[in-house]
């Protein structure tokens, strides 16, 4: 573990002079400043704020101005260590405690700590309690304990940790209460107040900055071939960072190998893989030695990689929780960023599958268990509806979460679709015909390959061959009958029931349908796009975004900064992040007092790599 000498605030700093001098920034993000506040006043507080909106500083300059110690609780070793390099690079001594550390290395921290050397440390939940820590902790002057990730702390969020139940616990075996901070990037209603209620905050300010990330476009696509969709989209990215989420092991494999067997430079994260393989993967996406991560969800919380341009999910979420957080990985640096959804209806299947497994809720008793498993299979219906609505991706995003917006951002692939109004009357009865000649006894696929008129062997054996409604469809692409499903299923025409194997149920208005007359019209695209590459606005926008800016140089600033991070073993992002890069082409600085002009550029990385980047700037920068 590098220890650094640091900066300690000059007596009376302020919080903007702390924010420049060790962040490189003149002004606070919106929401910021208001959290920042009320923690220097010594109230609990709780932010909501999107990924890339800065949450971290919300409780880093606190740290700085308070008197004693902050305790950041950190769910993952990742993200410890990202915050951690990031705050000593730019002259803030940090330190994490986890079980990356040997017992040798733990205990030396824990000495340093005593001695009063750090301002701030990343601890994880389990270490809380462990007699070590907790004799450090009764003898620290902790004037803080911020809690990261706090959605983790709710069994009604998307990534309960029962060991996060340990905090208060914690806090009460402490001599003094501290200020207590929570944030977090995801959270409904339900989950905020659990956050509030389970860590026990007292009257805290709370702040929701809103979800929407608006450099950020959103396209769901239903594609016949997703690998060959994947290859053509990451082959047309080949100089960006990108992760390609997959829902198993097994596709995560196939689908990485096959990148690389093309020339592509891909690597791989799931739990199936060795401690060291996932260390040595995770390390080469992070210092980009490997430009495509190619993952199941274990990968990703806590990650602060900020040049992710986009993020392909090759199967669909079990919610619009996970969804978001996953997504949000793209563009955290605030540049143009694509978050693209790849549906097939097996994704439907694969996730009820996990959920009915219950694997999450091991810690939990069987009736909360059940409770939750119905919660996921609503979550879930939600996830499948967004794959399917022809109004605004990021409009029905916002809603979930309790925004609401115009139903058109201009930046999404509906927004971005010309859609007709289609009488669909005739294909939905006998659909739904289909399913009362059944007896509901079947599901989707069986229903609408029927009515296509399959001779499949499944059609034989469950005499399907006879049903009334067999072929009478059969002149309707599949695609198009599977369309019309999912608007039978998603506005009340039809239900699906049953876990493992849903079918379909007749509703009332399935009976309007069939002898009330009621008309079924949707909404269809007027031409089937499949291809992703027919849509790539956020591409176009990245381009503008550094159309004034040389080329040549930036690549010139990118591989100095690959050279320092190497020497100092950190993600060359934390040394400087490509919009700050960006700023400095654009700036061009001539000197030291022009480089602190740029943004992301504070008083310990100029003194330290100003001299660097201002020669690469005036070799590389016309006329220089």
């Amino acid at each position: 573990m590098a220890f650094l000498n640091w900066r300690e605030p000059k007596v009376n700093m302020d919080k903007y002079e702390v924010l420049k001098q060790y962040f490189g920034y003149d002004e606070f993000r919106e929401g910021q400043e208001i959290l920042i506040d009320s923690l220097l006043q010594g109230r609990d507080t709780l932010g909501i704020m999107p990924t890339g909106a800065g949450k971290s500083l919300c409780y880093q300059v606190p740290a700085l101005l308070l008197p004693g110690l902050t305790l950041v609780i950190s769910p993952l070793i990742s993200l410890m260590k990202d915050q951690v390099g990031a705050l000593n690079l730019a002259g803030v001594h940090a330190a994490f405690l986890n079980s990356s550390l040997t017992q040798g290395q733990y205990r030396k921290a824990l000495e340093l700590a005593r001695q009063g050397r750090y301002k701030i440390i990343y601890v994880a939940p389990e270490r809380l309690l462990t007699e070590e820590f907790l004799e450090f902790a009764r003898g620290a002057d902790i004037s803080m304990v911020s809690v990261d990730e706090a959605h983790c702390i709710s069994q009604w969020g998307q990534d309960f940790r029962p060991s996060y139940l340990k905090i208060t616990d914690f806090i009460e075996q402490l001599p003094n209460r501290p200020v207590i901070s929570a944030f977090t990037a995801t959270a409904t209603a339900a989950v905020r107040d659990d956050i509030m209620a389970l860590l026990r905050l007292r009257e805290p300010t709370q702040l929701t900055t809103g979800f929407d990330r608006q450099n950020l476009t959103f396209i769901v696509r239903h594609p016949q071939d997703k690998y060959g969709v994947t290859e053509e989209y990451v082959r047309s990215h080949r100089d960006q960072c990108g992760i390609i989420y997959c829902l198993t092991r097994k596709l995560v494999e196939e689908v990485c190998d096959r990148l690389i067997r093309a020339g592509i430079s891909a690597t791989r994260y799931h739990a199936g893989l060795t401690d060291n393989e996932r260390k040595a993967n995770q390390d080469d996406f992070i210092y980009d030695r490997r430009q495509v991560m190619v993952a199941t969800n274990a990968f990703g919380m806590g990650i602060d990689k900020s040049n992710v341009r986009y993020v392909i999910h090759y199967n669909m979420p079990k919610n619009i929780e996970s969804y978001y957080q996953e997504a949000g990985r793209a563009g955290r640096d605030g540049l143009p960023s694509e978050c693209i959804l790849l549906y097939g209806g097996q994704d439907v299947v694969t996730n009820q599958f996990f959920i009915d497994r219950g694997q999450d809720n091991e810690a939990l008793d069987d009736e909360s268990a059940a409770l939750i498993k119905e919660r996921e299979k609503e979550r879930l219906k939600k996830m499948t509806f967004y794959c399917f609505t022809n109004e605004c991706l990021r409009d029905y995003i916002l809603r979930y979460f309790g925004e609401y917006g115009a139903n058109y951002c201009g930046n999404c692939s509906n927004c971005l679709t010309q859609f007709e109004e289609q009488d669909v009357t005739e294909a939905a009865k006998t659909l739904i015909e289909c399913v009362k000649s059944s007896h509901e006894r079947f599901g989707m696929t069986m229903i609408v390959d029927t009515v296509h008129g399959s001779t499949a062997a499944k059609i034989t054996k469950c005499r399907m061959g006879q049903n009334p409604c067999h072929g009478r469809a059969k002149d309707i692409p599949v695609f198009k009958l599977r369309q019309i499903m999912n608007y039978l299923t998603m506005h009340g025409y039809l239900e699906l029931e049953g876990d493992e194997y849903p079918v379909l149920k007749l509703t009332e208005l399935s009976g309007e349908v069939l002898e009330g007359g009621q008309k079924v019209t949707m909404k269809v695209a007027k031409e089937r796009e499949l291809e992703m590459k027919q849509k790539k606005p956020a591409k176009n926008k990245t381009d503008v975004s550094l159309a004034d800016v040389d080329r040549n140089l930036f690549e010139e600033l990118r591989k100095l900064r690959m050279e320092i991070a190497k020497r100092e073993k950190v993600p060359p992002y934390v040394v400087f992040s490509d919009k700050t890069l960006t700023h400095m082409c654009r700036v061009l600085p001539k000197n030291k007092e022009e480089m602190l002009s740029v943004p992301g550029v504070g008083a310990f990385k100029c003194d330290k790599y100003g001299d660097s980047f201002l020669e690469a700037i005036k070799g590389g920068s016309p006329g220089g």
